[in-house]
């Protein structure tokens, strides 16, 4: 094993950023109309308990400022902190300090709360990927963006999403994760036709269920 990697049965602790409904999805709001807030909820719990039913992670830390959010989230299984208001990443590095007091042992990991399809087996390929490394990140479907970013225990974590995210990570001497088969970790939603593409791809049931109110409408 090499110095610095957790055991493999350590556990992760991953840290997802939840907008408030006012500012979520907007770029889905032509499409849904009034089921945007309802859509962005029901992905974000959908991302959350496939996430805490993969076998590698251990807790998922969710950092909003919305209530909505935060009793939806906090109802399937999530430990909800408030966001401190400061930008995205700052909202990650908050939520990563809260991890680490609660399991100062476990590798902690962000992950994007808009992948309604996301596969517990697909994560666990691409946490145990991680796992290899001090700092790894998992690209997303148009490979501009980023999915995940996580580091093992004790590593400095140190998230650079928004924009060109994939860039940055790299510029930063993080890891590229180049795995097959694990799609549904890189399907994120911000667009219409990246919703269609996780519905095709399968998602959680909630997303589903805002999906044929909106094709009903």
């Amino acid at each position: 094993m090499l110095k610095g990697m957790p055991p493999e049965n350590a556990g992760w602790s991953l840290v997802v950023p939840v907008k408030t409904l006012v500012a979520a999805k907007t770029r889905l709001t032509e499409a849904a109309g009034p089921h945007r807030a309802a859509l962005a909820v029901a992905i974000a719990c959908d991302t959350v308990e496939a996430a805490l039913r993969c076998a590698l992670v251990s807790r998922v830390v969710v950092v909003t400022g919305d209530p909505v959010a935060a009793g939806a989230l906090s109802g399937v299984g999530a430990r909800v902190v408030g966001d401190p208001e400061a930008g995205l990443n700052a909202a990650l590095r908050h939520g990563a300090r809260e991890a680490v007091r609660l399991a100062p042992g476990e590798a902690v990991g962000a992950l994007q709360a808009d992948l309604p399809a996301l596969r517990p087996a697909e994560l666990a390929r691409v946490l145990a990927a991680a796992a290899e490394f001090d700092q790894a990140f998992l690209p997303d479907a148009a490979e501009v963006g980023t999915t995940f970013y996580g580091v093992r225990p004790g590593v400095p974590f140190a998230p650079g999403f928004g924009g060109p995210s994939r860039e940055r990570h790299l510029g930063r001497g993080a890891k590229e994760l180049c795995l097959a088969g694990v799609d549904s970790v890189r399907r994120d939603v911000d667009t219409p036709d990246d919703l269609r593409a996780a519905l095709a791809l399968g998602t959680g049931p909630r997303t589903a269920e805002v999906a044929r109110l909106i094709a009903g409408a």
